[in-house]
């Protein structure tokens, strides 16, 4: 089924309801629903066919929805890219894709110009967060026959929706292939497990260009027939202010540490909000504990990735473990391996692997890669290493590229970071491993220090010497005032592996 006709099924008893408030601008389902069917016939209109990619580098807008949503409604497959990328990283995804269409920023149309002489026969259109450009325009001519007589094109559910590219920061880019099955079920099991209605109102400052924006904070609130209110960037004060007339934020770590920074942040000004929730990046345990003292919620962590869409989260009634990412939802199996391919108790940390409607189709053109990063079995490798606690929670301590083995043993960074979170005066911390003459990796960490501490290295280090066992002791404790971050708040840590090398 395509996945646009799963959504309006949701929404199609409430078109006259608010559905985007973007600029202040407000939009309806019925205005989503005309929008996005112009830019479906658009497409259409220049002989695309099913399958045929759509890539947009484009900023955030009410319009970069319609289109989204259009190349859906069209049985096309759209491809986000992120607007900090530049020339090298945007030539390589284009060759690789091959997109009929390329939609960009007026700013950048001569690159992507440039870009297509070399690579591919696409074509070029622009679109700006003012709703100006040439993909506008030729939308805007579109004739109401063919907009009022649209019908959304029917497409199976293995059928490719997007191509998400992931960072790459181990190697060649993957474009991992989403399919209209895992965006349908995906969005029905997180409208139902986080108890998402029509009444609800989501607070969204997220880029639109990730999974965490495009999927998990529009689909299944476009399913449950919600309204969205769009912030073109995260503003904490900006935020803060919605939340008398809102009841959801979704957020990276950082929204949240930025939010207790804000003296306006109390109990009384979060009394309408229903949930928070948190996700692409791990959540301090400080930020989880002052957040729930402060505002008197419970920030939701949940865990999910590009090739899975949501794959666990902390219940929505029941106890939200710190330091987790929760359950698996409903329809996802989730199993954490040894070395052996044997599953392990809990508490011993081992490879997560998943199964299920969410689990990607395979990544473009890849197929050795694809059939690699799948077991015998059936079960996606996601290249994280995990532990179920006691309660069969689980909790996400690093990636398997972030492992450091030292002197022969196995070091995981989580653990010793959350050891070092808690030395007084450590803002933010990262464990990498160096390259050593004697260990193979020395385990290094690297602290942000708050105002007013003085930490030395002798300092940390004994600290959690007197806490784990010798060979997970730093080996160097560097300082630094920020940590490397990707657009969506994770740390870099490949950075700083060749930074400190």
């Amino acid at each position: 089924m395509n996945s646009y006709a799963c959504f309006s099924a949701g929404f199609a008893g409430n078109l006259s309801k608010t559905v985007l408030e973007d600029a202040g601008r407000a939009y309806s389902f019925s205005d989503l629903e005309r929008e996005s069917a112009r830019y479906a016939a658009f497409f259409r209109g220049l002989g695309l066919a099913p399958g045929d990619r759509i890539a947009a580098q484009i900023d955030k807008s009410a319009d970069a929805v319609f289109l989204y949503l259009g190349v859906l409604r069209a049985g096309l497959a759209y491809l986000p890219l992120n607007t900090d990328y530049q020339r090298g990283e945007l030539a390589y995804f284009i060759g690789d894709a091959e997109p009929s269409a390329v939609i960009c920023r007026s700013s950048t149309a001569n690159l992507f110009g440039e870009l297509l002489q070399d690579a591919v026969d696409a074509r070029l259109f622009t679109l700006d967060a003012s709703g100006e450009g040439t993909l506008r325009a030729g939308v805007a001519a579109v004739p109401a026959a063919s907009v009022v007589g649209f019908r959304t094109v029917e497409r199976d559910d293995d059928d490719l929706a997007l191509i998400i590219y992931t960072s790459g920061t181990t190697g060649r880019s993957k474009g991992t292939m989403v399919t209209h099955g895992n965006i349908g079920s995906n969005a029905a099991v997180l409208k139902d497990f986080w108890r998402i209605t029509a009444d609800d109102v989501l607070i969204h400052a997220l880029p639109l260009f990730h999974v965490h924006g495009l999927f998990v904070a529009l689909h299944p609130l476009l399913l449950a027939s919600a309204t969205i209110r769009m912030h073109r960037k995260f503003d904490p004060a900006a935020v803060l202010a919605e939340f008398p007339r809102s009841s959801m934020l979704m957020g990276v770590p950082t929204f949240y540490v930025r939010l207790l920074a804000e003296t306006g942040l109390t109990r009384e000004a979060c009394s309408r909000m229903r949930l928070f929730i948190s996700g692409s990046a791990p959540l301090l345990p400080d930020t989880f504990d002052d957040f729930r003292t402060r505002a008197g919620h419970t920030i939701l962590e949940r865990y999910g990735m590009s090739e899975a869409g949501m794959i666990t989260s902390n219940p929505y009634e029941g106890e939200r473990r710190r330091g987790t990412v929760g359950l698996p939802l409903p329809g996802n199996s989730v199993r954490v391996v040894g070395p052996d391919g044997k599953t392990l108790p809990p508490l011993e940390p081992g490879d997560v692997q998943i199964m299920g409607p969410n689990v990607f189709k395979g990544y473009w053109r890849m197929p050795e890669k694809t059939k690699e990063e799948f077991t015998a079995d059936g079960w996606f490798r996601t290249g994280d290493i995990g532990q179920w606690d006691e309660k069969g929670y689980l909790a996400i301590v690093g990636r398997a590229k972030d492992l450091i083995i030292s002197g022969g043993y196995n070091v995981y960074p989580k653990e010793i970071e959350f050891i070092l979170d808690q030395v007084p005066g450590v803002k933010e911390s990262a464990v990498v491993g160096v390259p050593h003459v004697d260990f193979g990796e020395a385990v290094t960490a690297v602290l942000v220090v708050g105002p007013g501490f003085a930490l030395t290295e002798a300092d940390v280090i004994a600290k959690v010497k007197a806490e784990l066992a010798g060979y997970k002791v730093p080996k160097r404790v560097l300082f630094v005032e920020d940590l490397p971050r990707n657009a969506m708040g994770k740390v870099q840590k490949a950075e700083l592996r060749k930074r400190y090398a």
